[in-house]
């Protein structure tokens, strides 16, 4: 059966509260793994044992070894690192947390720095993060279980989209896919990922993935796959059909969700909640929790 829509605010702000969409004995498409990756990025695995378990525990269900967490206390940053059982490393960047009043702190740092790791110049917040976590994720690769990859896959949420992108350029992955992303740095850093395998999701009306605006010298990396508000997926529709199905979107939104006791109150907010960019490529065997 396909996902839901899920407006409501658990999705959007607390989304380790829904059970993994991995199942036992099921075969997933690596693009599959990075977008349920990108969503289990957000277990607070760092936080407890029982939360480490079910973590190892989801990533098992689709053939992952057992999960190293990669962490930078004062950026508050972090990462989980996994193989796969056919040679497939796989690193999932974490989100912003709204409770986490350091994740708020680097989304704020808009302005623009120098990235010498491969051109141009990037947000300085999203710089600082990826820079404090690259040597324990070069670690990994080298010295660690990634070291005998024969594939290697970066993907993040939001956040950790920005986060997965900026390490690209420094570890260049066999396919980079970002979920709700903003934008990252500018033209020239762009360029910089020309050759990379790259999936950038954007679901509906999504004001993260508008963000830092493009009149402010930011600028969009890779082509736009865009799920539409009843959740397919498609490649890089025109501008004209994206803000017609917005427009119709939002309007369905008020009348279908937004009065609804927990739900968010505007679909430009509530798509950005990692499951429901999940429900475009997932069909679950029965209901989520």
């Amino acid at each position: 059966m396909t996902i839901d829509y899920d407006p409501s605010r658990t999705a959007l702000y607390a989304p380790e509260r829904h059970e993994t969409l991995f199942e036992a004995g099921r075969s997933f498409t690596p693009v599959q793994w990075a977008i349920e990756a990108a969503r289990l990025a957000y277990f607070r695995a760092e936080a407890s044992e029982d939360e480490h378990r079910r973590l190892a525990d989801a990533l098992a269900r689709a053939g992952f070894g057992a999960p190293t967490l990669i962490r930078h206390e004062g950026t508050h940053s972090f990462a989980l690192a996994a193989l796969h059982a056919d040679g497939t490393a796989l690193i999932a960047f974490r989100g912003t947390q709204p409770d986490e009043i350091r994740d708020i702190a680097t989304n704020m740092q808009a302005h623009q720095v120098d990235w010498p790791e491969s051109g141009g110049r990037v947000h300085a917040g999203f710089a600082r993060s990826a820079r404090m976590l690259m040597p324990a994720v070069l670690e990994w690769l080298r010295d660690g279980e990634g070291a005998g990859r024969r594939a290697l896959i970066l993907t993040g949420h939001s956040l950790g989209g920005a986060l997965a992108t900026l390490t690209a350029t420094v570890l260049p992955p066999t396919q980079l896919v970002t979920l709700g992303a903003p934008r990252v740095g500018n033209t020239a850093f762009v360029g910089a990922l020309a050759g990379i395998d790259m999936l950038r999701l954007v679901d509906g009306c999504d004001i993260v993935t508008q963000l830092p605006p493009a009149f402010s010298l930011y600028a969009h990396a890779g082509p736009t796959t865009y799920i539409s508000c009843d959740g397919q997926a498609m490649h890089n529709p025109d501008v004209g059909f994206i803000e017609s199905d917005r427009a119709q979107g939002r309007a369905r939104y008020v009348i279908d969700h937004a009065w609804k006791p927990g739900a968010v109150l505007l679909r430009d907010l509530a798509d950005h909640a990692p499951i429901n960019y999940a429900r475009a490529y997932f069909e679950v065997s029965g209901a989520l929790p």
